[in-house]
């Protein structure tokens, strides 16, 4: 069976051919969780509340062909929730940003961080295609909205970007 039929049948209530297509594309959506998340364990729940609702709207699906761009959008949507919660929550948060500063280079630190002050639509597009790899017709999809939109968030992202990054790779805050 190949994924269009799988579809087509995960939205008919069967079972086996849901979770089919979550398994198949499960690493796509973990690495998606994890880069907005930033963590394996929250990364995991987020695909598990995004896999409980996907299952249990999928009938409302319309067109199954747009299933895995539909779970996705569900996903980001659930990794900007906890984003939130994590707002709300900041001594646990600087505590973790500690611990992950002896763990992870100081680039990669800098450039999450220059991520996180972009505005949110430049910030799902530069995810998305940098760290998924997905190309722009796909992230249109993802995020339904003409690929046009994407182009342009994404040259916007990158601009922004640069302004708050320094040639060394530091945070720059002028």
């Amino acid at each position: 069976m190949e994924e269009r039929e799988w579809a087509v049948a995960a939205c008919s209530g069967d079972e086996q051919a849901f979770y089919q297509l979550i398994s198949h594309h499960r690493r796509k959506l973990y690495g998606i969780a994890y880069s907005y998340l930033r963590n394996e364990s929250d990364a995991l729940e987020a695909i598990q509340e995004t896999v409980c609702k996907a299952w249990i709207k999928c009938r409302r699906l319309k067109d199954p062909e747009a299933f895995i761009p539909w779970v996705i959008r569900i996903l980001i949507h659930s990794c900007i929730d906890e984003l939130k919660r994590r707002k709300r929550v900041l001594p646990y948060v600087a505590e973790r940003m500690q611990v992950n500063r002896e763990m992870v280079s100081v680039f990669k630190m800098d450039l999450d961080s220059a991520l996180d002050q972009l505005k949110p639509k430049y910030r799902h597009v530069l995810t998305l295609k940098y760290y998924q790899d997905m190309t722009l017709t796909e992230i249109a999809r993802v995020l339904d909205c003409p690929e046009g939109t994407v182009k342009t968030w994404l040259h916007q992202g990158l601009k922004q970007l640069r302004r708050h990054m320094n040639v060394g790779g530091e945070l720059y805050y002028g």
